[in-house]
């Protein structure tokens, strides 16, 4: 049986990865929640600094020495092998051991309105948007989101009222920890076939996603996913759709685009005209996801015009979209997209936006996703004027498959697009140097480390 935390009785937790986004959030949670909270990570960033002021106890590197008796339970993030010196050490000890998802869920457990936003995509952007909106309510929200928002300074807030709201990732099936009253489900589109054998797998994951709500629960869910039975038939949980197509709960019309990129449109609910929306952030799959936040605000009773102002200012999180300056006349954005579907919707939006020529620096996200997509990579870049490829970020893996840019190049020269892969940031760095010229848009794309040449090109 897994061991369960009683808040009102706070003990001493380490966290194996500490420095984590993720990871440090929950962290924060806990200490405020009044707990002793220890850690180790690889080396010192922003986020283990934090930490420390808060009272955290954190060594450097992970190490079997780190784990002492006066540790109650050890969390752990999929990522720490069971050979890690510590998770063996706290193993060893008999000391509990959770996995990250499952104190999320915990903490989920001891909030009365736990929301969980999943989808392949758009998560960190709508999670974004939710607590924009319930910030500007003065709802007081507990907010666990995967990026930056510029509103809190960081990825968490711990607030004192029912409201908890977080992320919710199908990777390793995380998700099926939580413990939420309302879920919304984005989309549902292969990506990580590393950990899913085939979107059949994915689809019957987020069918168990949605089985964890309760009867009085609610699913928000976009009316467009193929074979959207799979997901909701026989559910007992009230189902509320949104969607491009005219037969959702929540759709819209008249979508234009400001000098910006930046949408609005017309809100349908229930196929009827109810006035306009105005966003803050580019592109149709903005949109899409602002919907489903109209949709949860309805069900939690907010005033319509708070939600309408909030959705106006939210310009997004770090590594969305992010306009990071502009140099010698080139503006240069920077945006986390590292799967088909979230480039095309990034290079679509960038097209509405002021620009010469469209230039796309791409790093590649693993050897498996760069395999499984290769021709599709090729199809979304081609949206681009021009597109520099980086190598492969790795991340987790190692290239048991070889593969490598120079794959992806022959597919994007099969296009007719101008393409180029050069393997060092210090040549793309000059290249740009030497090609971009003034008017032109440079993104740089990927969810690895790419934004350091954007700003290495500014000196920031």
């Amino acid at each position: 049986m897994m061991y369960q935390i009683n808040f009102d009785n706070p003990i001493h937790v380490h966290f194996i990865g500490i420095g984590g986004i993720s990871m440090s959030g929950l962290a924060q949670i806990l200490i405020e929640a009044g707990f002793t909270v220890s850690g180790s990570d690889a080396k010192k960033s922003a986020l283990t600094q934090h930490l420390v002021s808060m009272g955290a106890k954190i060594n450097y590197p992970q190490m079997a020495s780190n784990i002492n008796d006066s540790i109650d339970l050890v969390v752990y993030t999929a990522a720490i092998a069971h050979d890690n010196p510590e998770f063996a050490a706290a193993a060893e000890k008999n000391i509990p051991l959770m996995t990250r998802a499952d104190l999320l869920g915990q903490i989920m457990k001891n909030h009365k309105i736990p929301i969980a936003i999943s989808g392949t995509h758009g998560k960190t952007t709508t999670t974004s948007m939710v607590s924009e909106v319930l910030l500007a309510a003065d709802a007081d929200p507990t907010l666990s989101i995967g990026g930056i928002l510029k509103s809190i300074g960081g990825n968490i807030r711990v607030g004192r009222s029912d409201y908890f709201v977080t992320e919710a990732c199908e990777y390793t099936n995380s998700f099926l920890s939580f413990f939420p009253r309302i879920s919304i489900i984005l989309n549902v589109e292969e990506d990580h076939m590393d950990f899913f054998k085939d979107i059949d797998d994915i689809r019957h994951s987020f069918r168990r996603f949605a089985e964890i709500l309760p009867d009085d629960g609610c699913l928000i869910i976009n009316r467009d996913i193929d074979h959207i039975e799979q997901i909701v038939e026989g559910l007992r949980c009230r189902i509320i759709t949104f969607g491009a197509d005219a037969s959702a709960d929540y759709s819209f019309t008249d979508a234009v685009y400001d000098e910006l990129g930046r949408a609005s449109y017309t809100l349908v609910r229930k196929g009827r005209s109810c006035g306009t929306v105005s966003l803050g952030v580019v592109g149709e799959h903005n949109i899409l996801n602002s919907l489903s936040v109209i949709a949860l605000m309805d069900i939690l009773g907010f005033d319509t015009d708070i939600v309408l102002r909030a959705l106006s200012a939210f310009s997004g999180t770090e590594r969305r979209f992010e306009l990071k300056g502009e140099v010698a006349g080139v503006k240069i954005l920077d945006d986390y997209a590292h799967h088909p579907t979230e480039i095309t919707a990034t290079l679509k939006a960038a097209v509405n936006y002021p620009h010469r020529t469209l230039w796309c620096v791409f790093q590649p996200h693993t050897y498996t996703r760069t395999k499984a997509f290769l021709s599709d990579f090729a199809k979304a870049l081609s949206l681009a004027d021009k597109v520099v490829l980086t190598d492969i970020y790795a991340a987790r893996e190692k290239n048991t498959i070889g593969i490598s840019s120079a794959d992806l190049l022959q597919e994007l020269e099969k296009t007719g697009t101008e393409c180029y892969y050069i393997q060092s940031f210090d040549e793309i760095e000059n290249f740009l140097l030497k090609n971009c010229i003034d008017g032109d848009l440079l993104i740089t794309m990927g969810a690895g480390d790419v934004v350091k040449i954007g700003e290495n090109l500014l000196g920031i």
